[in-house]
C-alpha cells in the first residue's frame, strides 16, 4: 500500500493529506507542506503523513524535514515508510546496516504489480539475463537452486533448464504471487534475509546445505551489512555449491554505501572477503550497468563464486 492511500481516519485530515499529494505532485511541494501541517494538528498521531510531510519539507528546501521524520518514527517503531534511511541520507543519523524488514515488505508489496512494466520496459533491467549467462558459463547442471529475492520470478525462467528442482524466496507475498503466476517455480515461500537461520524462512520443513545452485538477483542493495545474508547462504550452500548474484557498484571497495535511491551499494573487495570468510572463492565477476534510475545508468557488479569449505 502506498504512503498516500494510508488513511488518517480522520475525514478531514485524509482532505487535507490529498489537497498536498496534488499540490506536490504539481511541483509545489512548500503548499503541500502547509496542508500536511494543517491535516497534522488534526491527527498528531499519524505516521504516513509525517512522513509525507518530512518529503515535502525536503523537496522544497524547507526547515524541518528532520523532525518530520522522527516523528515518524515515534508514530511507527517497524519503520514501514524508511524514515530512518531518511534521516540517515540528510546527516541526522548513523546509516543503519540494513533497513526495517516492514519497510522493504511494503516497498515491494506496494510495487508487485508495476515491477516488469517499470523494471524491464523502462529502466532496462538486465541483470537476469546477465546472470544467467554467467551460471551457463560454468558448463553445469544443478540438483536444487535457491532463488534468494526472487520477486516477480524474473530471473527463474532464465535457469530453469539448469536445475532440476527450483525454490523462490522473498519477503514480499505480493511478489511470491506474481512469481507463481509464471509457473516456473516448484517452490515458492517467505523469507527474510535479515534474520538468523531459525527464523529466516527458508528453512521450515527443508534441509540445512541442500542447494547447489544459489541466486540473489538485485536484493542484497536492500542490506547493507552483508554479513547475515552471507550467513543464510552458507547454511544454505552444499559443499559443491555455486553462487550467483549482483549489487550495486559502490566505487568503494571495502565498505557499503547508503544512496539517494533508499538502497545501498557495496564494494568489490568487501564483498570478495565476505565470500572467503564462508567459504567462497569468487570465480567470476562482471561489471555492468543494471538499470536506469533518473535517467542515469546505474552500474553494477555481478559475481559467481564457488563454494571451497
Amino acid at each position: 500500500m502506498s504512503t498516500h492511500a494510508l488513511s488518517s481516519g480522520d475525514l478531514t485530515a485524509d482532505r487535507r493529506a490529498d489537497y498536498a499529494r496534488m499540490l506536490g505532485e504539481g511541483g509545489d511541494p512548500g503548499a503541500a507542506a502547509e496542508l500536511m501541517e494543517q491535516a497534522l494538528d488534526l491527527v498528531p498521531g499519524w505516521a504516513a503523513g509525517w512522513f509525507r510531510l518530512g518529503e515535502y519539507r525536503q523537496k522544497a528546501g524547507l526547515a524541518g524535514a528532520a523532525d518530520a521524520y522522527r516523528r515518524a518514527l515515534e508514530c511507527d517503531a517497524q519503520d514501514i515508510f524508511g524514515a530512518g534511511l531518511k534521516l540517515a541520507l540528510l546527516g541526522e543519523a548513523e546509516i543503519p546496516s540494513q533497513p526495517s524488514s516492514r519497510y522493504v515488505e511494503r516497498l515491494f508489496d506496494d510495487y508487485a504489480d508495476r515491477f516488469e512494466t517499470a523494471l524491464v520496459e523502462r529502466l532496462d533491467y538486465v541483470v537476469p539475463q546477465a546472470l544467467a549467462a554467467m551460471i551457463a558459463a560454468t558448463g553445469r547442471q544443478f540438483r536444487l537452486g535457491v532463488d534468494l529475492g526472487c520477486g516477480t520470478g524474473l530471473l527463474g525462467p532464465e535457469i530453469r533448464d539448469r536445475v532440476t528442482r527450483l525454490e523462490g524466496f522473498d519477503l514480499s507475498r505480493n511478489m511470491l504471487a506474481k512469481a507463481a503466476e509464471k509457473q516456473v517455480y516448484d517452490h515458492l515461500a517467505q523469507a527474510d534475509l535479515s534474520l538468523a537461520p531459525e527464523g529466516s524462512g527458508l528453512f521450515e520443513g527443508a534441509a540445512m546445505h541442500r542447494a547447489d545452485l544459489i541466486t540473489a538477483a538485485d536484493v542484497l542493495m536492500y542490506l547493507g551489512d552483508l554479513e547475515n545474508a552471507f550467513v543464510l547462504i552458507a547454511a544454505l550452500a552444499a559443499p559443491d555449491a555455486i553462487l550467483a548474484f549482483s549489487v550495486e557498484d559502490s566505487g568503494e571497495p571495502d565498505s557499503f554505501v547508503l544512496r539517494d535511491s533508499m538502497r545501498y551499494a557495496h564494494g568489490e573487495a568487501y564483498v570478495a572477503a565476505l565470500c572467503a570468510i564462508h567459504g567462497f572463492t569468487v570465480a567470476a565477476t562482471q561489471k555492468t550497468a543494471i538499470r536506469k534510475d533518473g535517467g542515469k545508468a546505474i552500474m553494477g557488479i555481478l559475481f559467481v563464486a564457488a563454494r571451497t569449505t
